[in-house]
């Protein structure tokens, strides 16, 4: 088969790989659609954990069933299905607890062991989810969704009417979706480019550059904010929106080394809630109902469908001009 290689840190390259074998519990999955996120290139650059080169990368994918291993009885040959990615112990104390995704020996296809840039996939049967007649490049955001939604339900509590998302990259918008789903009224994204700020607007959201004054009249005024940029001066002007009461919700991915400067009084006098929230967290079924309920909004979302080849040039050149979900689609 033909796969994105990993080989060592910083070294990508298109490879011919020995078709994978499903053993006992497991499936073999043709790929069909693939998609990039951020942390597939903080895979290629050692800055996701201890590495797991030579590595197949890509966590975010759907595709077809092509054979089952021995004492697979709940998938069946032709299945066409979405795979969840995260892989856990089962026996930690937050296994113990229903928090897989924060499992002390997380791991995951794609991240540590051979996931979907590639024309064909060994998951274990359970990581499996059948999407129906939905389109493969819809089926592979249900891993992106089902982030949102881990983050959603730690965050969101259904008073909050007014959502305040900075950054309106792949994940923004997405978040933004999802609250609309859940009935927020009024959702606002932050975003300086204005091909984003275009689609946040068709896609139903009200949008604001971060220069324009009327953004300073939100101040200590909205419910829910969050961080999807990943970027700590952010972080740090974002939280000042939060309204008493409100929640902070730090979805975007900072470096490990960034840090943001908070008033602990300032929390603590209005009652501020900061939340993290990482992966997703065994809600792929749930992640796919949301992802039928917004067609044909995704395909908007889809900027670019790359070829293996196409996808390896990213890697080492970085993304194309307005991009915003990049997918292989075999």
């Amino acid at each position: 088969m033909r796969a994105i290689l990993f080989p060592a840190q910083d070294v990508i390259e298109v490879v011919e790989l020995a078709d994978p074998i499903a053993g006992p519990g497991e499936v073999l999955v043709q790929v069909r659609a693939s998609g990039l996120c951020h942390t597939d290139v903080e895979v290629l650059n050692g800055n996701y954990g201890t590495g797991a080169y030579p590595l197949v990368p890509g966590h975010e994918y759907a595709g077809v069933v092509m054979d089952v291993g021995p004492e697979v009885n709940t998938v069946a040959i032709g299945d066409r299905v979405a795979i969840d990615p995260n892989l856990n112990c089962g026996t930690c104390v937050n296994c113990a607890k229903g928090w897989v995704h924060l499992c002390d020996a997380l791991g995951a296809y794609g991240v540590t062991t051979n996931g979907g840039f590639a024309e064909l996939s060994v998951v274990n049967a359970d990581a499996v989810h059948s999407i129906g007649d939905l389109p493969f490049e819809h089926a592979a955001l249900a891993e992106p969704i089902g982030c949102v939604l881990n983050g959603v339900d730690m965050a969101y509590e259904p008073h909050q009417r007014h959502a305040l998302i900075f950054g309106a990259g792949p994940m923004g918008l997405l978040l933004g979706l999802v609250l609309q789903a859940r009935g927020v009224g009024d959702v606002t994204l932050v975003e300086p480019a204005d091909a984003r700020r275009n689609l946040a607007a068709a896609l139903g959201m009200s949008v604001l550059h971060p220069d324009e004054i009327h953004l300073r009249d939100m101040v200590q005024s909205v419910d829910y904010v969050a961080d999807a940029t990943g970027r700590a001066n952010v972080v740090a002007d974002a939280l000042g929106y939060v309204a008493p009461g409100g929640t902070f919700h730090m979805f975007g991915v900072c470096p490990p080394s960034a840090r943001v400067e908070m008033s602990p009084f300032d929390i603590f006098r209005r009652q501020l809630r900061v939340v993290g929230s990482h992966s997703l967290n065994r809600n792929i079924p749930e992640s796919l109902n949301i992802v039928q309920q917004l067609q044909p909004k995704l395909d908007q979302l889809v900027s670019h469908r790359l070829s293996l080849e196409e996808m390896a040039h990213v890697f080492r050149n970085g993304l194309p001009a307005n991009a915003l979900k990049l997918q292989v689609t075999l």
